[in-house]
């Protein structure tokens, strides 16, 4: 890799960080897409809330198990490669998806799209810690952020457009085999691209037991997780929430909601390019981090209450309100990471933090459709709402200070090992 140290600006434009950018955004519309297509899908299979619930979380069920050894798998074979076989499991999951012919089928094809997406924000990282240097990570993140939040505002917009009007089978399968034309020139790209120094020989990095002994790690999983719980509780159920309880069309719903995923996409730019600005400026990474990061959490108590009480008017404009500060703190998950675990854990540590953050996937679309059959929507947003607290637990107490972590002080360390075995006089 050449001229890794960019100006922020160059750094976020270049070529394999606006493909990286495509991948995240191709991610989220193909995940997305069932909760779109859920208001027909339900009629149409007969599918219970409970059971969409299920559906709408199973997806999670193996991209948390996956996150893991698929972050290894990136140090030790290079992201690059192990990104492009996850988008092509993830791909052809989606276009199989319109030929399914009930809720088993379904379900077994939303399993095979968590382990082919579990790459992607593992696979990213990794990849940016290498490219891009700390005082870079925000805008670059932002970059990806608005990627992954733009992903929900097509796959809403024009799959809900396409889905009135053909139907919800042929979008899975036009979205599936438009997402397999990403590989051509990914692998054309990164041909060339060497596996990260830990992989490669020499330093191997920290080792698993270090990664988990930091607190940062376990403060920024806590953190993810309260961030994903409410990001999940809308991406999966707002287009029913719109239709079958605030009356929408399909053709509104997927207006109101794109609009919604429009602001979270450029909020998400914006929060990247002021974290750097703030950074370069001389304020401390700690500082900013935490408080947009915490602004996020306590802002969003407010709009989970008023999306479900106020009038439908006010309702929107808290659903906005919302999708602001989301975005506005969603360079920050990543970047903590990438500036805390450096080139040699970043992969390891992101697949233990987003595993522990997408357990908010598995729960949250699951939770709801229980506490929608059983007692209605008011506590499903009640409890969205109440989550927001473990987040501001997670960013402003548990996170120590965002700065680069050096492995070889740490306890287990090869360095540790060998004070250890020295002699003492």
């Amino acid at each position: 890799m050449t001229n890794l140290l960019l100006p922020v600006k160059s750094a976020a434009l270049k070529p394999i960080v606006l493909m990286m950018m495509a991948a995240l955004m191709i991610n989220y519309i193909d995940r997305g897409n069932l909760a779109t297509a859920a208001p027909l899908i339900q009629d149409q299979l007969r599918l219970s809330s409970t059971q969409l619930g299920f559906l709408l979380s199973a997806f999670y069920w193996t991209y948390v198990l996956c996150m893991a050894p698929v972050g290894w798998a990136g140090e030790r074979f290079g992201a690059h490669r192990v990104l492009a076989v996850g988008l092509a499991i993830w791909a052809l999951a989606t276009l199989l998806t319109g030929l399914v012919g009930g809720f088993i089928s379904l379900l077994v094809l939303r399993l095979l799209l968590g382990i082919g997406e579990s790459a992607a924000f593992p696979c990213t990282s990794q990849l940016l810690s290498m490219h891009v240097r700390p005082d870079q990570a925000g805008i670059a993140n932002g970059v990806l952020g608005f990627g992954y939040m733009f992903g929900p505002a097509i796959g809403t917009v024009l799959g809900g457009m396409l889905m009135a009007r053909i139907g919800w089978r042929p979008v899975f399968v036009i979205f599936g085999g438009l997402s397999l034309l990403w590989l051509w020139p990914w692998l054309k790209m990164t041909a060339n691209e060497p596996k990260p120094k830990a992989a490669a020989g020499g330093d191997r990095g920290p080792s698993y037991g270090q990664i988990l002994r930091q607190r940062g790690l376990w403060g920024a999983a806590l953190g993810h997780f309260s961030s994903n719980y409410n990001f999940y509780f809308i991406l999966s159920w707002l287009p029913v929430y719109l239709v079958k309880v605030r009356g929408f069309s399909m053709d509104a719903m997927a207006g109101v909601a794109g609009s919604a995923y429009v602001i979270n996409a450029l909020s998400a730019l914006a929060g990247g390019w002021v974290a750097d600005h703030w950074i370069r400026s001389g304020r401390s990474p700690t500082t900013i981090y935490k408080l947009l990061m915490g602004m996020n959490h306590v802002v969003s108590i407010a709009c989970m209450a008023g999306m479900v009480l106020l009038p439908i008017q006010q309702a929107v404009a808290c659903l906005f309100v919302f999708e602001v500060v989301l975005g506005l703190c969603s360079p920050g998950v990543f970047s903590i990471a990438q500036i805390m675990a450096g080139p040699l854990a970043t992969g390891r540590w992101v697949g233990i933090q987003n595993a522990c953050g997408n357990l908010a996937g598995i729960i949250a679309p699951a939770v709801t459709g229980i506490l929608i059959d059983s007692t209605g929507w008011t506590v499903a947003f009640a409890v969205c709402a109440l989550v927001n607290v473990l987040g501001v637990l997670g960013w402003v107490v548990i996170l120590p200070r965002v700065r680069p972590i050096d492995w070889a002080q740490q306890p287990g360390s090869a360095s540790d090992a060998r004070m250890a075995a020295s002699p003492r006089l």
